[in-house]
């Protein structure tokens, strides 16, 4: 478009993302999540399959409720498995935030796939993700989102950016707790308790006695 450049490599303009998410036996991270925990972590280990790399990620929030993420390079063969060097940088990522010891015990809760499409403004810095083909899996329980439904996350520094303006035109209005981890935990099963979800779990029609599935599921980062 005039505004936007897409990303692409070598003709590919949709890639896939697999991610696994690591919490404990009691879920501490959902339920800070869901109870608006200022203080809070969550940790997965990401592969960015057509480009061959693979990320241990660690996520906080800080004092400014602002969400801080850092990554460490993670050996392909060890996706979904934490090693003694991505416990480590997820102990110093937590005491560096919040000076305090990272007391979790992590163990592999429920796995995320989807694809993904990045565009970015031509100017200004603002940043659009689309996400489709969303599949969660834990356990034996596994839950899939209707190929017809994307969630659009839009980042700009005032959260006004172009697509904002034209996503507001389409009366496609941001739903906020839009996490991945606490979706997909709710959907399968995982966690019996998901009000602050309920919003984002209609607009992606991931419950069957909600109302019908809209379009687009929005989030807004600031």
């Amino acid at each position: 478009t005039e505004a936007f450049d897409i990303l692409e490599i070598q003709g590919v303009r949709a890639f896939n993302y697999e991610t696994w998410y690591f919490d404990d036996a009691g879920l501490s991270s959902y339920f800070d999540h869901h109870q608006g925990r200022r203080r809070r972590v969550k940790v997965r280990s990401r592969r960015y399959v057509e480009a061959g790399l693979c990320f241990v990620e660690v996520k906080l929030k800080d004092k400014r409720n602002v969400t801080v993420k850092k990554r460490l390079p993670h050996p392909g063969e060890l996706h979904g498995q934490l090693d003694d060097a991505s416990i480590e940088f997820i102990r110093n990522c937590y005491r560096e935030l919040y000076d305090e010891d990272f007391t979790l015990k992590l163990m592999r809760t429920i796995e995320v796939c989807y694809r993904r499409m990045t565009l970015v403004a031509k100017q200004g810095g603002e940043r659009l993700t689309i996400d489709c083909q969303l599949n969660f899996r834990t356990g034996d329980s596994c839950y899939s989102i209707g190929a017809d439904t994307f969630i659009v996350e839009t980042k700009s520094p005032n959260g006004n950016g172009i697509a904002d303006k034209v996503l507001r035109d389409l009366k496609q209005h941001p739903t906020k707790h839009c996490s991945k981890y606490c979706v997909g935990t709710a959907v399968t099963g995982n966690a019996t308790k998901f009000n602050k979800f309920r919003p984002a779990l209609r607009k992606l029609g991931a419950i069957p006695d909600f109302a019908p599935a809209a379009e687009l599921a929005m989030t807004q980062s600031f």
